[in-house]
């Protein structure tokens, strides 16, 4: 049954042109909407499921372009045994701490609350990049059976490292290539510095083989850098080139932050996307992104602080204000660049039935010429009222209408008190 919102002004994503008016959403993935001057008459006794916008903006839903959702159960767990020191020391006494604790049912929790904490925050689409080394084959479907259950698309990889072990990469790669089989997605990578040769050329073979890309970190530390050049006898851009992981529209490098001119250059040339992920990157303490030579293929990612794109967007703005000298527009289209990735590689499940409800109360006019300021400075996830995937109303008044939002959160308590348990014993 298609859904009609009536008495809305419709916001373009793209153009920022408005409509006012109705919108009729069609059903399933691949649907469309059209818009209306007056609402329809149901043909014959066909009707249509009504929701009154009341005047409220509508406009297409979010998408994270870099997330991960094996942290979803880090908030508030105790302190590491010791304080790190640096980058490396957070990977090693904390994510990698933490992804090595993960089973089953850790994973599907994860899972849930992560596409939860998107949707009522106004995303549908999570582009994720999971690591789960002790619980590998099967973990790409059970995060996609939770995001499934709240009603969340996405496109999945796992992460490939040798940092483990060989065994544990080919387990790794086993798992990208089992997923790739029947589901769209990508071939993920961890970062230079914990993926050896072999392993590079086996996961760029296996891109190939499924006409996918790569989902990796590229010089989000300066180590990465270091590591690269006293291994391989130069940087991690040049390294990646050589290997063919440019080279194809549907790879995504996430961070890009310790990048010469040569490598910035040369990630521009090639067809390959950037992730962008600035609050990730000012708790870490790596440095601050620049745009500088990179071009426009630039997007916008949580990196599993959090499910919310409007609060990561406002960070890219204002870190952006030392090294970037971003604008309100600049910051816009880097945030809504993830369509534009998922579109032009023909990725399903972000069409343009996926919508946002906004009851956002602004004491000023929005319009066309000052919706991307209004975007920056006054939109948050607090104005989302019903949010629509794939032309199914998941939300309704910020409730859950596919799931039990207070059943899960307090199931998921539980089992991050055993993962929390099971990182002190390590």
């Amino acid at each position: 049954m298609q859904l009609l919102l009536t008495n809305c002004t419709y916001i373009s994503w793209d153009t920022l042109e408005f409509h006012n008016g109705h919108i009729l959403v069609d059903h399933g993935q691949g649907g469309g909407i059209l818009l209306l001057d007056e609402p329809p008459q149901p043909p014959g006794n066909k009707k249509y499921k009504v929701l009154d916008c009341k005047g409220k903006l509508v406009t297409k839903s979010f998408a994270i372009g870099h997330h991960h959702v094996y942290s979803a159960l880090a908030r508030g767990m105790p302190p590491p045994a010791r304080q790190p020191a640096n980058f490396r020391e957070i990977l090693r006494y904390i994510w990698w701490t933490l992804d090595k604790s993960l089973d089953r049912d850790t994973i599907y929790y994860s899972a849930l609350v992560t596409a939860m904490a998107a949707a009522k925050s106004g995303s549908t689409f999570i582009i994720d990049h999971h690591a789960s080394p002790n619980h590998i084959r099967g973990s790409l479907e059970l995060i996609a059976s939770a995001f499934r259950e709240v009603g969340v698309g996405h496109l999945l990889c796992y992460e490939v490292t040798d940092r483990d072990g060989k065994k544990k990469a080919l387990e790794g790669l086993d798992e990208c290539d089992s997923w790739l089989s029947a589901n769209q997605g990508l071939v993920g990578l961890h970062a230079s510095f914990t993926v050896g040769h072999e392993t590079m050329q086996k996961a760029v073979e296996l891109m190939h083989a499924h006409q996918s890309g790569i989902h990796m970190h590229l010089a989000e530390d300066k180590y990465d850098q270091e590591h690269c050049l006293q291994t391989y006898y130069h940087r991690v851009g040049l390294r990646l080139n050589e290997a063919g992981v440019l080279d194809t529209p549907r790879t995504i490098l996430v961070h890009g932050i310790h990048l010469d001119n040569i490598e910035r250059k040369l990630i521009c040339s090639k067809p390959c996307w950037v992730a962008q992920n600035a609050e990730s990157n000012l708790k870490n303490r790596v440095g601050v992104f620049s745009n500088k030579f990179l071009g426009d293929r630039i997007m916008t990612g949580t990196d599993g602080m959090h499910g919310d794109m409007l609060r990561s967007a406002k960070a890219v703005f204002l870190a952006g204000q030392h090294a970037d000298q971003i604008t309100h527009a600049d910051t816009y289209r880097r945030f809504r660049n993830v369509h534009q990735y998922l579109r032009s590689n023909n990725f399903k499940g972000d069409e343009d039935n996926n919508l946002v409800v906004i009851d956002y109360d602004s004491p000023t006019e929005v319009n066309a010429d000052n919706f991307t300021a209004h975007f920056v400075f006054g939109l948050s996830a607090e104005h989302i009222t019903h949010v629509i995937s794939q032309g199914k109303l998941i939300i309704k008044d910020r409730v859950f209408q596919t799931i039990d939002q207070h059943s899960v959160l307090e199931e998921s308590s539980k089992h991050a008190k055993r993962l929390w348990s099971k990182m002190q014993a390590r």
